[in-house]
């Protein structure tokens, strides 16, 4: 019977750019496991997004199932250009993108281990797909002025997806960075995210004040 090591599991201390052992959300296991659970939250929120596109053009009156009110309905927001950015709705993009973020943590968890070229390559689409995200909310915020709820799921896939990506390249020197920014970076992780989904929140709520109040 095959015993399991420690350094098997992931979790023991691994060596980061600067000689020292790289945070614990830096290693195998647990960031396997962050991607898994960020990518099948997006996944589920762009697929249902895209069975709802599909039955809108069966059926250009069909109430989508979080058509709730004039400021929160994605079948209003799938109706606009920015919709279908590329000629086809962007939801196809999270599905793919999001498929390629589970198959790599489910990878990581059955013990694969990457190259720094296919790190680098996930570092790149991870942050287009936070553009393109960050886009999409200043388009809803201040162009279209509604609100689509399967996308502020994957607003909220996004924002660990992008933060924890980028500080475990930091880590792990995929990224070149200055030691004193890494090691800053790193231990703020938790803190950044949290601000940022604090920012999110607000923007949404006072945009949308009148609707809230």
């Amino acid at each position: 019977m095959a015993h399991t090591t420690a350094h098997d599991t992931g979790l023991t201390p691994e060596p980061g750019n600067d000689g020292g052992p790289v945070p614990a959300f830096a290693r195998r296991v647990p960031f396997g496991v962050m991607l898994v659970l960020t990518g099948v939250t997006g996944w589920v929120a762009a697929g249902t997004l895209i069975l709802e596109k599909l039955e809108l053009y069966r059926d250009p009156d069909h109430i989508t199932s979080c058509d709730i009110n004039p400021w929160v309905s994605c079948g209003q927001v799938m109706k606009t250009w920015q919709s279908e950015l590329f000629g086809f709705p962007n939801p196809f993009l999270g599905l793919v993108g999001f498929t390629i973020v589970i198959t790599t943590g489910m990878a990581l968890l059955a013990g694969a281990r990457f190259s720094r070229w296919y790190w680098a390559g996930l570092q790149i689409g991870v942050t287009l797909g936070s553009v393109f995200a960050i886009w999409l909310w200043s388009q809803a915020l201040f162009e279209i002025y509604i609100l689509c709820l399967y996308c502020m799921v994957v607003w909220a896939a996004m924002i660990p997806l992008s933060v924890l990506t980028t500080a475990r390249n930091l880590a792990h020197g995929v990224i070149p960075a200055p030691a004193a920014f890494t090691r800053w970076f790193t231990a703020w992780v938790g803190p950044i995210i949290a601000l940022i989904f604090i920012a999110v929140a607000a923007s949404v709520f006072f945009r949308f004040l009148h609707v809230f109040v």
